[in-house]
């Protein structure tokens, strides 16, 4: 009885649209949030790694800031549209 007061009141059609975005946007926070936790070299979460205090790990830094993303662009032009941007800018067309 309740859940479909609270369907009928706020949840409603028009809304639906806007949800896309915002579950896009939580979704993208959080896996940063996540890879943040994880994997980055200056948060610890545990207390014996809080304990070690500043570490001097170079290695472990270069890992994190050269991500597999990182290195799939790095060797790419930086257009967004490649097909159209030669379209107007290649003079064979």
């Amino acid at each position: 009885m309740a859940s479909s007061n609270f369907m009928k009141r706020w949840v409603r059609p028009e809304v639906y649209p806007l949800l896309v975005p915002m579950v896009t946007v939580v979704g993208l926070v959080s896996m940063q949030l996540i890879r943040n936790i994880i994997t980055n070299p200056e948060i610890r979460v545990t207390k014996e790694n809080r304990a070690a205090g500043i570490l001097e790990n170079f290695e472990e830094g270069e890992k994190y800031a050269e991500h597999r993303f990182r290195k799939f662009i790095r060797g790419r032009r930086p257009e967004i549209m490649p097909s159209v941007n030669n379209f107007f800018t290649d003079p064979k067309f």
